[in-house]
């Protein structure tokens, strides 16, 4: 089967769903490709985590050690977190590749709405995903776009029978733009466990090349240093020394970009602080596993992104805000919630889990592993985001045999 995901930006040394379900499905003998935008007219805010240095040899990396082509596509720009592709030359790189099914990321964005909108006559099935919460929506006009959506997005939707996979369990497809949530499947996130696995033995060697001691106890942040993931935040909670209750020593694994006035502020702060801490920029996706690895506890300042699966995978810990889905992902004895925005409860928080006996500290590293293992494996997930696929090219077939 040809699959061609459509997503508005795609950084190939990143860990986004698409980077790593796009190989799982290559390697699962299927012809894949991606079509996104181009990344000069990209924001800052996306394209500052990893850089647009060499961008074409780094999807050139991206295809020979994945088998996936990357397919850009030029811009009008960028606005309301939206690409505004060529819509013309978006349609053409896409039949270019002669696809069975088109997966299209993101249900509304101005692209997906335009899949959606001319579905009716492109020559392959399509299918949606959702990744919004309801809390992440904080777009002033959003009642205005809810209101348009509902009117004349979603009835296409559900007269077309397009699938609709939430990739997330919230009702924010049902509540916010009028689709059932008995017309969508809800796959999950995950992680590849395969690649993302404690090792006790790359752990002690990534600390020696670091300059990390042995026997510390290790808190690491990877991720965007940028408002949305909390950078002021992280760096002003460390500011202030903190004092394992053991007296053991403590340092800071600080991983990933800083961007523009924003983020001087933050390495301001971070220079300043009381504590250890060894600062490095954004590393590859691939390459994060031996961090994972060095590290005791993984910690997100606000919000959570994927890293977050990568982490637990690796059987660390987590320390993150409370909200809808951390408190869900936070019952299995695997993380600890903190009030979001209180840096006094993130610290003390932060100081009870580096407090934990030996035995206490363990079984929390190995119910992290055991509930990625058990709920966010992404080997057999991949797989079912495929069979949502091939029953669209099914469904499609059929329909024009009747036709």
């Amino acid at each position: 089967m040809k699959i061609v995901h459509v997503e508005d930006f795609i950084h190939p040394d990143a860990g986004y769903q698409v980077n790593l379900l796009s190989r799982l499905q290559k390697l699962d003998g299927h012809e894949v490709s991606v079509v996104t935008g181009e990344m000069d007219k990209m924001p800052d805010w996306l394209t500052g985590f990893f850089g647009t240095e060499n961008m074409a040899e780094r999807d050139a990396r991206f295809a020979r050690e994945t088998g996936v082509q990357i397919r850009r596509v030029p811009l009008y720009g960028f606005y309301s977190g939206r690409a505004i592709m060529a819509p013309w030359k978006l349609f053409r790189a896409v039949a270019r590749e002669k696809p069975d099914v088109v997966f299209m990321h993101g249900e509304d964005t101005l692209t997906g709405m335009l899949f959606i909108l001319l579905s009716r006559w492109l020559p392959y099935p399509i299918i949606l995903d959702c990744h919004m919460l309801e809390m992440a929506s904080m777009n002033r006009f959003r009642e205005y776009f809810r209101s348009f959506y509902k009117r004349f997005i979603t009835p296409i939707i559900l007269s077309r029978n397009i699938p609709l996979i939430r990739v997330v369990d919230s009702d924010f497809v049902e509540k916010c733009l009028g689709i059932p949530l008995s017309h969508t499947d809800l796959l999950s996130f995950g992680t590849d466990t395969l690649h993302f696995s404690p090792n006790e033995e790359a752990g002690r060697a990534k600390r020696a090349e670091l300059g990390l001691a042995q026997e510390a106890f290790v808190v690491m942040y990877a991720g965007k240093l940028d408002e949305q993931k909390g950078g002021t935040f992280l760096a002003a909670a460390l500011r202030e020394k903190f004092t394992a209750p053991d007296g053991r020593r403590l340092q800071f694994l600080i991983v990933g970009n800083s961007v523009g006035q924003y983020g001087e502020q933050v390495e301001t702060v971070l220079a300043a602080s009381e504590n250890e801490i060894k600062r490095l920029p954004t590393q590859r996706y691939f390459d994060l596993a031996g961090f994972y690895q060095a590290a005791d506890l993984v910690i997100f300042p606000k919000q959570c992104s994927m890293s977050y699966f990568e982490a637990q995978a690796c059987g660390c810990p987590i320390l993150f805000e409370a909200n809808e889905i951390n408190n869900q992902r936070a019952q299995f004895g695997n993380a600890v919630t903190f009030t979001g925005g209180d840096v006094a409860d993130f610290r003390r928080k932060l100081l009870e889990l580096i407090g934990l006996d030996k035995a206490e500290f363990d079984a929390f590293s190995a119910n992290a592993r055991k509930y990625v293992l058990e709920n966010y494996d992404f080997v057999p997930i991949a797989r079912q985001f495929t069979a949502v696929l091939e029953r669209a090219v099914a469904a499609d077939k059929l329909q024009r045999k009747r036709a």
